[in-house]
């Protein structure tokens, strides 16, 4: 078998027994996070039921310093360049992030490869650890989520590898998320990446609701580095209450850190783009780094400033005695990459798919922001191309919105909607049709001509000047039909396909790949 970009996330086999376990429990990522249950509040997720969790296995998170991070998007991203500046520098780090794409393996990662935990030792900690978590479940009354339970897993696997340092991943919001059982003597800093309208539901309905949830990962005393930009009021709530907690603030949206894109190049035969960074921060405490041409994997300007907001963290660790040098800041950063994320598919990769030649990105894009990140990397990457887009998404986002993004920013020839599960399951996944309302309804606001007649019909009307809406039953044929598409539209001019609208129909392509 060709070994992808991706095998290490797929050769070995699957924790079966540890993932049927979790299967048995409630998880929100299948069925949807209930209204407020991220709030600090009455309604909120109870977090001294995580608590309990951790007291009974010996609360391993206080074994080791974490970085908490927190956001609407750019957190997972941010935890990875963070995780990899560290391994640079011969730090054992552990990391937690959600959700998985491939495996959910991918969740931890333990010491300096930065590969996901394996099979085996997930095993040995599963079966050791097991009768502590029958316990808990009963007492709990069946109460404890696949997430907490996950959560507390990953705990207890860095402790028991003897992690220097863990960059951990909030799943939702912060304060009652479960991962905020870390107190102000286990954190090194606090991360909050954006604040954005997502889960807006479970987070109080309003901005504001989200970003007093996400400051709940300011500890006293700790740094907070905030990545932005973001609103004036919601900039005040979180300063306001990182000044309650005594917690010098570091900002990397701060006048005195300097980004820009210099150009892409092809490294390994995939592109990147050459970046400058320069950070110089007076405020609170010094902090100066200033790097030149750092090869990013991940494109866009979005993934330019996550990685901004790693150096400021990994600068903040330096400023309280971690060793960590210039060199290794640059090659943590250069050599981060995560599938799913302004992802571009090999030769290799894309004849498996059927598709020999085509140029394919996938994304897992699934908010106004991100949509907008995403058209502005491939107009940056891909300025004159044609683009056909795939889309699915989960029944708990903004469809109109993100439709919008895409019909004011690209030039389309075509948008197929499909559908993938979510987590595993169909209850939060939204119907093609559905969809194919929305991204009518989007384009007759606009004033965008398009055709939505049926499929026949429209590769009958290929030479139209038309943006073609058309449902597909699954991504893979989705993935053909935009192909076929873009090769009688486009003739010699380049052209695009980008998969979008979730991590999920991303995950399921490749691993499709991987079949």
């Amino acid at each position: 078998m060709t070994r992808f970009f991706f095998s290490k996330y797929t050769e070995e086999p699957e924790p079966k027994e540890f993932i049927d376990y979790l299967d048995s429990l409630k998880n929100y990522e299948k069925l949807g996070v209930p209204k407020d249950a991220g709030t600090d509040s009455d309604d909120g997720l109870d977090l001294g039921r995580m608590r309990r969790l951790m007291d009974r296995l010996g609360n391993p998170q206080s074994k080791f310093k974490s970085v908490h991070v927190a956001g609407t998007k750019g957190k997972g991203s941010t935890a990875a360049y963070l995780s990899n500046i560290l391994r640079a520098e011969g730090y054992s780090v552990g990391c937690y992030t959600s959700p998985h794409m491939m495996s959910i393996r991918e969740r931890i990662s333990l010491g300096q490869s930065g590969n996901p935990v394996s099979t085996k030792t997930l095993n040995k900690l599963f079966h050791m650890i097991k009768p502590k978590l029958d316990e808990a479940i009963q007492i709990e009354n069946g109460s404890l989520t696949h997430f907490e339970v996950l959560t507390a897993t990953a705990f207890t696997l860095m402790a028991e590898e003897k992690v220097d340092i863990a960059v951990i991943e909030a799943g939702l919001g912060g304060a009652r998320d479960a991962t905020n059982i870390l107190c102000s003597s286990e954190l090194a800093a606090s991360v909050i990446t954006t604040i954005g309208e997502e889960h807006l539901a479970a987070l109080g309905g309003s901005l504001e609701s989200i970003a007093v949830a996400k400051s709940g990962i300011i500890k006293y005393g700790r740094p907070v580095v905030l990545g932005g930009p973001f609103l004036s009021h919601v900039d005040c709530i979180l300063r306001d209450k990182a000044s309650v907690m005594c917690s010098p603030v570091v900002s990397a949206s701060d006048a005195g850190i300097r980004t820009s894109i210099k150009g892409l190049i092809i490294l390994d035969g995939r592109p990147c783009q050459l970046s400058d960074i320069m950070i110089q921060v007076e405020r609170d405490f010094p902090l100066f780094i200033e790097l030149s041409d750092v090869k990013l994997r991940m494109l866009g300007r979005h993934q330019l400033h996550n990685a901004s907001s790693a150096a400021c963290v990994a600068l903040c660790l330096r400023d309280q005695g971690c060793r960590i040098s210039d060199r290794s800041i640059r090659a943590g950063l250069e050599n981060t990459f995560l599938l799913g994320r302004s992802q571009f598919l090999s030769s290799k990769e894309v004849e498996v798919l059927g598709l020999p030649g085509a140029t394919i990105l996938l994304d897992g894009a699934h908010t106004k922001d991100s949509a907008k990140a995403l058209v502005d990397t491939v107009r940056m990457a891909f300025p004159d191309a044609r683009v056909a887009l795939v889309v699915a998404m989960a029944s708990d986002k903004d469809h109109l919105a993100f439709a919008r993004e895409f019909l004011s920013g690209l030039q389309l020839e075509a948008v197929f909607l499909t559908e993938a599960d979510i987590a595993g399951g169909i209850s939060r996944t939204t119907s093609a049709s559905l969809l194919m309302d929305c991204w009518i309804q989007a384009s007759e606001e606009l004033g965008i001509n398009t055709l939505h007649d049926g499929m026949e019909k429209n590769r009958e009307l290929l030479e139209e000047n038309k943006i073609i809406l058309a449902t597909e039953k699954s991504p893979e044929v989705a993935m053909r039909a935009a192909n076929e598409t873009l090769k009688r539209r486009s003739g010699n001019r380049s052209s695009v396909i980008v998969v979008t609208g979730s991590l999920h129909i991303v995950s399921l392509l490749l691993a499709s790949l991987h079949r």
